[in-house]
């Protein structure tokens, strides 16, 4: 397992130093970031957090998955990066060709 962890369900009102908080419990934490509409400046309900080594990853991960808490139940996975596009990110994959 990776050293970052993708953390999902989690209350909107946690914050950074919360979440940090939950996971130092099972391993040292390198960092730990809770994504926010960047309009609203709200908590989007997730968040990443990478741990010092893959094995405090794993305990994390199978100890916070699954914890109620004041809110929705928490998930925790192995963070994969995203696959490149096709296109760059510019529009559709067809865009830009003549259909006619």
């Amino acid at each position: 397992m990776g050293n970052k962890l993708y953390v999902g369900g989690l209350p909107y009102s946690v914050t950074e130093g919360r979440l940090q908080e939950l996971f130092s419990a099972h391993g040292t934490v390198e960092s730990a970031n809770v994504i926010s509409d960047k309009f609203t400046g709200r908590s989007r309900g997730f968040g990443f957090v990478e741990m010092s080594s893959g094995r405090g990853a794993q305990r994390a991960s199978e100890a916070q998955t699954g914890t109620q808490r004041d809110g929705p139940t928490p998930r925790a996975k192995e963070s994969k990066p995203l696959p490149p596009r096709e296109n760059g990110g510019s529009g559709p994959p067809d865009a830009g060709r003549n259909r006619w």
